[in-house]
């Protein structure tokens, strides 16, 4: 899909979120359609239950960002989505037009978990931050990390992030 057109259907999902009500079942269908595939990459959890292997979706452009996991209707249990950062930077997100709960995990820069956001709220306006700087926010399905016996102090890593 050329730049243009990516950045036309970009500024249409934003602006879907701005109505204020649930998409339509149309409008997830379209977005779908337009969801350009991103790099996906291991991603491990080291916690006092073990180590929990995942396969992620890298959102690294500010439109990728915008987008993140908007009108996905399921995600599995070894998925997620990492939004990484240039540099440590306090985050907060939103669920506006995210059609499943999410655990939101934020990471420092030396790789241990900030804060855990368990089961965030679809389609929430309520800003879902972290009070320190971060150096990327992980998403996975809502409720894994208590599944799995993640905690707050946790270590996460990645190629290219921080290591175990």
């Amino acid at each position: 899909m050329p730049t243009r057109m990516k950045a036309a259907a970009a500024l249409a999902l934003i602006l879907l979120g701005c109505r204020g009500e649930p998409p339509s079942a149309a409008e997830i269908a379209a977005a779908r359609e337009t969801r350009p595939a991103l790099e996906r990459i291991p991603l491990q959890i080291r916690s006092e239950t073990g180590t929990h292997d995942f396969t992620v979706e890298v959102a690294r452009t500010p439109e990728e960002q915008a987008r993140g996991l908007m009108f996905r209707e399921s995600l599995s249990s070894g998925a997620g989505m990492l939004f990484p950062f240039t540099r440590p930077r306090p985050a907060s997100f939103w669920m506006k037009n995210t059609l499943i709960p999410l655990d939101m995990i934020f990471v420092r820069a030396d790789g241990t978990i900030a804060r855990i956001a368990v089961n965030t709220t679809p389609h929430s306006l309520a800003p879902v931050g972290v009070g320190e700087p971060v150096v990327a926010v992980l998403e996975i399905a809502g409720g894994r990390s208590v599944e799995l016996g993640i905690e707050e102090g946790d270590r996460v890593a990645w190629s290219g992030g921080p290591a175990l």
